[in-house]
């Protein structure tokens, strides 16, 4: 059996938590094999991002077209895409019939401080990538920005989610983890309204750095195995969660997860998942 091979296209963190770092060991966790379009290289640790250093369109669509070429690819993973150029080669790129594969976009545009990381060129693109993908993974500051609003109250998550979904053709996992409460409910919603959702009890801890990547890679792997949206979705989250509590405790900010489950195989952690 051939083994579910996953391109990531996205930035370099240094400091191991989020961004081809994080997504390396998620594919490799769940058993699947990683490559990557890196569109960008960043200096940071857990107190923040110092600079970045974006790579050309060019180089970017070079890296994903040769290791389809030569590889072949089972889902593809976009992350963060450091310019609306590069948004624009990427989505060329996808267009061009080497990718038969479902694709998982996660919209990185809002920092953990609030702080927007693309600019209105960069957003437009995204929406062209939006209708080429299989999922889009917003965030509650993502989702807003992506529906064209400064704010959005509790009720009008579900609707503003339900529109953009129909414009786009595709579901919307919409993460929870930027709302308040003690309970995470995460949604999976398309044109007609909610299809599935997850709830589970908050995991109170600041080493939670890079959720909304794993979280990205975990559903493409899950999907490049054969899995159907919702069961890769679930275990996707489950994941997440399994990678909150093995975190290490590391740096002096936002630290990173434990992507290891402290050496214990996926399925092994399953078997006794705690809440």
């Amino acid at each position: 059996m051939t083994i579910a091979r996953v391109l990531i296209v996205a930035g370099s963190d240094s400091g191991g938590g989020a961004g081809i770092q994080a997504d390396l060991k998620t594919v490799t966790m769940l058993g699947g094999h990683a490559m990557t379009a890196i569109t960008a290289i960043t200096a940071q640790n857990t107190l923040g991002v110092e600079a970045v250093v974006a790579l050309s369109p060019e180089m970017v669509r070079r890296q994903m077209t040769c290791v389809v070429e030569d590889l072949g690819v089972d889902a593809v993973k976009i992350g963060m895409l450091g310019g609306a150029e590069i948004a624009v080669a990427v989505a060329d790129e996808l267009a061009s019939g080497l990718y038969a594969a479902p694709i998982v976009l996660d919209p990185v545009m809002v920092a953990t401080n609030g702080a927007t990381l693309a600019d209105a060129a960069t957003i437009a693109a995204f929406a062209r990538l939006a209708r080429m993908s299989t999922l889009v993974t917003p965030n509650l500051p993502e989702l807003t920005v992506l529906v064209g609003r400064d704010a959005l109250d509790v009720a009008d998550i579900e609707p503003a989610a339900r529109d953009y979904a129909a414009a786009i053709g595709a579901p919307v996992l919409v993460k929870g983890g930027h709302a308040t409460g003690e309970t995470v409910v995460d949604r999976l919603i398309g044109a007609e309204g909610v299809i599935a959702d997850w709830t589970n009890p908050r995991i109170d801890t600041r080493h939670s750095h890079g959720t909304g990547c794993t979280l990205a890679s975990a559903v493409a792997t899950g999907m490049a195995a054969g899995l159907t949206l919702e069961p890769a979705i679930a275990r996707a989250i489950r994941y997440v969660r399994a990678a909150l509590h093995a975190a290490p405790a590391l740096g002096a900010g936002h630290g990173p997860m434990g992507h290891a489950l402290g050496d214990a195989p996926f399925d092994v952690w399953e078997r006794g998942c705690p809440a």
